[in-house]
């Protein structure tokens, strides 16, 4: 049967001679080859029969997903969940679970469909209403669904950036970023990165564009500038207000557009977790926010914060959008229940609770690791000694009175080593789900095991991880020491 190489790659049945094979397998095969041998190749690991991170769990800690190699069998329970990005544990709250079940019940006709795109008989008022909701909810203008972040942000960049435009960006922006860049209209030339969460870098940037073209000097050309607030690789926070500061300065003429991601900030940051853009009072100085609920809502989708012209404008060009089908009721009502929890102040709470066990690990590692050590070293990005920020200007937005301080730890804490896979099954054997982060995901010579935190994870699995590393990287220095004698 054609095709059966990909199965002997993915796992592990018998490949069929290559002499038999059509030039698509033999092509296809030798490109899934070359990625098994440079330890690259990705596969779809079936979920453990174990209680899930999704499962409402009685216990006080939350159990997710499990490397089937490491089955622990029955007697044994999951790892612990410091993988997922279900960061608020908002994937198994009973409270959650139940609110959803109680709307769908209620819901009429029928909780299944819309069977079709929103322009054509998907447009329906539960979409509409909820669009409403999060404008209200995100301080935006307008709001636009996406099934998912992915398309959201293929969307935005393939759409709005004109032929002449230029579009600046940081070098780890998403992937699904480069996708809509490369789709766009924009040429590859004007498509210019900035060094990681460098503005004098930006800045740079931005004046080598104004100095080569008078157009952009004078206002009648756009440049489209794409960041994220929480960078999920590096676990990092980027200076948002800094940013459209430089922005802002280098181009006086309104022509500069910053398109932000707060995909992994919903939730976490700002008042009931409205993300880092709304914290430090900037919404009427981004051009277009997008907010996923794929990860701390524990749902699925997207919404884009924008004006009503960009919205429409999306509407008639964003093709992610006019040709697949709406959003599902399910996913809508699912969304609205998460985002529920957050108006109530609970998602407050959950959140707290994360930063500080971010700090309780953060304190705990850096006692034994920093950005040299070896095996494993800190990024030098993260906050090792987390201190409140200044106070901020209440005189800079109209959501003054709204405004918190922006807490600058992060639930993503990655461990820089150069061996992500053995450190990830030491961990996984004791009792702790991380996963190792290779190249392509990652740059190469930047390997890592990224952790996670988690509302429902306990301080005492924080310590036990903690010790579980520290354990590791002291076994490791041994034997390099040995190595050497």
């Amino acid at each position: 049967m054609r095709g059966s190489s990909q199965a002997a790659l993915g796992d592990g049945r018998p490949a069929t001679d290559l002499a038999a094979m059509s030039f698509l397998d033999r092509r296809l095969t030798a490109a899934l080859k070359s990625r098994r041998d440079r330890s690259m190749l990705r596969t779809l690991e079936p979920l453990s029969s174990g209680t899930s991170s999704t499962q409402a769990n009685s216990g006080t800690s939350p159990r997710s997903l499990m490397d089937p190699a490491s089955d622990p069998g029955p007697s044994r329970p999951p790892p612990i969940d410091f993988s997922s990005n279900d960061y608020l544990s908002f994937g198994r709250s009973s409270l959650l679970r139940q609110n959803f079940l109680r709307a769908i019940q209620a819901f009429h006709p029928s909780p299944y469909g819309p069977p079709a795109s929103r322009l054509l008989d998907g447009n329906s008022p539960l979409h509409l209403d909820f669009e409403a909701r999060l404008s209200t909810f995100f301080r935006g203008e307008s709001a636009l669904l996406f099934n998912s972040g992915f398309d959201a942000n293929v969307g935005l960049w393939m759409c709005l950036p004109a032929a002449d435009d230029y579009i600046v960006y940081d070098e780890l922006v998403h992937a699904s970023v480069h996708d809509g860049m490369k789709a766009s209209r924009c040429p590859k030339q004007r498509r210019r990165a900035f060094r990681h969460n460098s503005v004098g870098d930006l800045r740079n940037v931005l004046r080598a564009i104004v100095g080569e073209d008078p157009k952009v000097q004078q206002g009648t050309r756009n440049v489209w500038i794409g960041v994220e607030t929480l960078y999920s690789m590096d676990g990092d926070l980027a200076p948002l207000k800094e940013i459209v500061m430089a922005v802002e300065e280098e181009l006086p003429k309104m022509n500069g557009q910053i398109i932000v991601d707060e995909a992994h900030s919903t939730g976490l940051y700002g008042p009931q977790g409205r993300g880092i853009v709304c914290a430090l009072g900037l919404a009427n100085r981004i051009a277009v926010r997008l907010h996923t609920f794929g990860k701390a809502m524990a749902c699925s989708g997207a919404v884009v914060l924008a004006s009503s012209l960009i919205r429409s404008y999306l509407i008639n060009y964003a093709r992610p959008l006019i040709y697949s089908t709406a959003m599902p009721y399910m996913n809508v009502i699912a969304i609205r229940e998460a985002i529920d929890m957050l108006d109530s102040g609970k998602g407050d709470l959950a959140a707290n609770r994360v930063h500080s066990l971010s700090t309780m690990l953060l304190n705990q590692l850096s006692t034994f690791l920093s950005p040299t050590s070896f095996p494993i070293s800190l990024p030098s990005t993260l906050n090792l000694s987390p201190a409140p920020p200044p106070p901020m200007d209440p005189t800079t937005s109209p959501m003054a009175t709204t405004l918190v301080p922006l807490v600058t730890t992060s639930p993503i804490i990655p461990l820089l080593t150069d061996s992500p896979r053995r450190l990830s099954l030491h961990l996984i054997e004791r009792g702790f789900l991380v996963r190792p982060l290779v190249h392509p995901t990652v740059p190469k010579g930047m390997e890592r095991v990224r952790v996670c935190l988690h509302a429902g994870n306990t301080k005492q699995e924080v310590r036990d991880l903690a010790a579980t590393i520290q354990t590791w990287a002291y076994d490791e220095r041994q034997k390099k020491t040995e190595q050497h004698l």
